[in-house]
């Protein structure tokens, strides 16, 4: 296999022409994270005892004990399958939807997020960035009458939607990260981190997170939060390898004005249990 080259890699804004792409990236990110929340769900105390309870009132109607056990847990599932949202967990959103086209919003006009292995790769010459440039207005000269009116209303779909960013190599979207549209002012809420997995473990998703901590740096952005689901050990140990913390997890009287001024909610799940956690980084 071989090893990618960071330094090759453009972090830039999704345009339109990607959604696709970061679309079966979602997809990719989001598979197993459903059922490892489903499990944990249901093995809450709470959930125990009520399916505990459910499986002994059927017992009288049902002349069978596994059927009766069976039923319950069935019925969760299905309804857990049907309610938890797919962006819920190590995407960081509990929106069941991503209003793609609203993220895309003047892409092209959004300058690349730093990247500090970029001086060791080869750089674009002042020809190839003069026809990116021609090639972004002929195509900004090219939109239509109706196109221009629908502008502000495309201009509240993306301050709604956020940002989407993704790591591009060669024309080939290899990750993204997205800054959440709901966040509050002074913070970021990082979410929909995900790579492909042929290049997990290669400093990608480090380097999507911590370009995007820069640009809010420069944004005068103070704090950025990250939610990780309960399952997720690995998601865990990554945010803390970045320098994230657990809200909360230090006490003391200034942890205690945070909690109370900037506390962050955990998602909910199946009977208002909580299905993530929040880690939180100020920069």
């Amino acid at each position: 296999m071989v090893r990618l080259d960071l330094g090759n890699v453009v972090l830039r804004r999704m345009k339109e022409e990607d959604v696709e792409a970061v679309k079966a990236l979602i997809k990719e990110g989001c598979e197993g994270t459903e059922n490892r929340l489903i499990l944990h769900l249901l093995t809450r105390p709470l959930a125990l005892l009520m399916l505990a309870t459910l499986s002994s009132v059927l017992r009288f109607l049902v002349h069978s004990f596994i059927v009766a056990l069976l039923i319950p847990v069935f019925l969760c599932i299905v309804y857990l399958k049907l309610t938890i949202p797919r962006s819920t967990g190590i995407l960081g959103s509990t929106r069941p939807f991503w209003d793609y086209l609203g993220s895309c919003y003047h892409a092209g006009s959004e300058p690349d997020l730093p990247n500090p292995h970029a001086a060791k790769a080869k750089l674009l010459t002042n020809q190839d960035k003069a026809k990116r440039r021609k090639k972004a207005k002929e195509l900004e000269r090219g939109k239509t009458k109706e196109e221009k009116v629908d502008e502000d209303d495309l201009k509240e779909r993306a301050r709604v939607a956020g940002e989407v960013w993704v790591a591009d190599c060669e024309g080939e979207v290899l990750g993204c990260v997205a800054r959440d549209g709901w966040s509050r002012d002074g913070v970021y809420r990082i979410c929909r981190l995900v790579v492909q997995s042929w290049y997990k473990r290669e400093g990608l998703g480090r380097l999507l997170v911590q370009s995007l901590e820069a640009k809010a740096r420069q944004s005068g952005i103070a704090r950025v939060y990250a939610h990780v689901p309960f399952p997720s050990k690995v998601g865990e140990a990554f945010f803390r390898k970045l320098g994230y913390r657990l809200q909360g997890e230090t006490a003391g009287v200034q942890d205690e004005e945070e909690e109370e001024d900037d506390y962050e909610e955990p998602e909910k799940g199946w009977l208002g249990f909580p299905v993530t956690k929040v880690f939180v980084k100020d920069l």
